[in-house]
């Protein structure tokens, strides 16, 4: 559904709800609610208080309260519950798969230049006129898929390469799976979803603890054979775009610019026409590529540093090489990304589902210790009173040890 439905896609009920969303209540509706809480929940709980709490103190808007909690905390929660409905392994392999999917209609759609998710107009006018056009870099249609986005979609895959490289398929299933991603991502002309595929592969190479060492060749000369191939077509397009690319570098530079403009709770005031020492904010009012920056402008500097800490706690097991879990690998890949593009479309959803699915992961993994040791230690307790008189029998040696020793005296 995340990969397959877009973002325009969806009913207006008061405030316009997208499908996506719509499948997150329902799904969440189905798995339950009994879980063992971590730091990350107690923080998000928080945020939840704080943005409800800026809307009732008119610090904020209904929209962007609204947007909040729809974009970051309902994924989140999905991504919490979700193991207690289906096994990790088993998901891992679903989202594989519905990544394979939408990375080959990416590959046809950058080689053909059609896009059949454009032509889709059910929903918010609004949000299709915004999303519901094709991009094009040094005149190459950038392939977006039903992300609404080149950028999108390229971070996207990016993070399910971790899921592919985790599942478990056979070898030549999973090459074959993360050559089409490849390919998806490349054509999709993002440098931020390249970048962040690269470090995605490169982490679940060196410390996914279910890779072969065979495998993890094999992926490694795949990776370099595609480095031949495609730097040099790169280069030729990004060479061609000139200026578009270099000044979407420098504009995403220069978006640091608003961090003085950041409250400590509540939104920014509006900066469309603002000027402060010469320089004009204007620019930056209807575009800020920047996730973390964002998510400042639009809640306060206090809820985005509990967003940030959020994020580090998902992704510390990704350091861990014995207790990660391909969704931590898959967040700590996306923390370049999160200073180069928002949290937009299905993007947002698909990265927070993963966040809280890196903390449920984590906690699972935590049982499963605490289970097996448990379990060890029964089985020691059992082979010690395999060995060792009973209670009644002890008592019985001591009874007549005392009656022997009464009758010698």
């Amino acid at each position: 559904m995340l990969f397959f439905v877009p973002i325009w896609v969806g009913v207006a009920v008061g405030p316009f709800l997208s499908a996506v969303t719509i499948v997150t209540l329902l799904a969440m509706a189905t798995t339950s609610r009994s879980i063992e809480l971590t730091a990350a929940d107690a923080l998000m709980a928080v945020l939840v208080f704080l943005l409800i709490g800026q809307y009732a103190l008119k610090l904020t808007s209904l929209p962007s309260m609204f947007v909040a909690m729809t974009d970051w905390v309902l994924p989140f929660i999905w991504g919490r519950l979700i193991l207690t409905r289906v096994h990790s392994g088993f998901l891992a392999v679903v989202l594989a798969a519905a990544a394979t999917i939408a990375g080959t209609l990416a590959v046809i759609e950058g080689l053909t230049g059609e896009n059949p998710f454009v032509g889709i107009s059910v929903g918010s006018p609004t949000l299709h006129a915004q999303w519901g056009t094709l991009q094009e870099r040094g005149g190459s249609i950038r392939a977006e898929g039903a992300f609404g986005h080149s950028i999108a979609l390229g971070a996207t895959l990016a993070m399910m390469s971790a899921f592919v490289l985790a599942c478990r398929w056979r070898l030549w299933a999973k090459l074959a799976s993360l050559v089409i991603i490849v390919a998806a991502v490349t054509l999709t002309l993002s440098r931020i979803g390249l970048v962040t595929l690269v470090i995605t592969i490169a982490l679940s190479l060196i410390v996914l603890p279910t890779l072969s060492r065979r495998a993890k060749w094999f992926i490694l000369l795949a990776g370099l054979i595609a480095a031949v191939l495609v730097v040099p077509l790169l280069s030729d397009i990004f060479l061609s775009a000139g200026r578009e690319a270099g000044g979407s570098a420098d504009y995403r530079w220069d978006l640091f610019a608003l961090f003085p403009l950041i409250p400590w709770f509540g939104s920014a005031a509006d900066f469309s026409g603002l000027t402060v020492d010469g320089q004009y904010f204007g620019n930056f009012a209807t575009s800020v590529d920047n996730a973390v920056l964002v998510a400042a402008l639009r809640a306060g500097l206090v809820p985005a540093v509990i967003l940030i800490l959020i994020i580090v706690l998902a992704i510390v097991p990704a350091f861990r090489q014995r207790s990660t879990n391909a969704a931590s690998i898959a967040v700590a890949g996306q923390v370049p990304g999160l200073f180069a593009v928002a949290f937009i479309t299905q993007y947002a959803t698909v990265f927070w589902f993963v966040v809280g699915l890196a903390v449920a992961g984590e906690v699972a993994r935590r049982q499963a210790e605490r289970a097996s040791n448990a379990a060890t230690l029964g089985e020691a307790v059992m082979r010690t009173a395999d060995f060792a008189p009973t209670g009644p029998l002890i008592r019985f040696r001591r009874l007549a040890s005392e009656r022997s020793s009464g009758g010698e005296g």
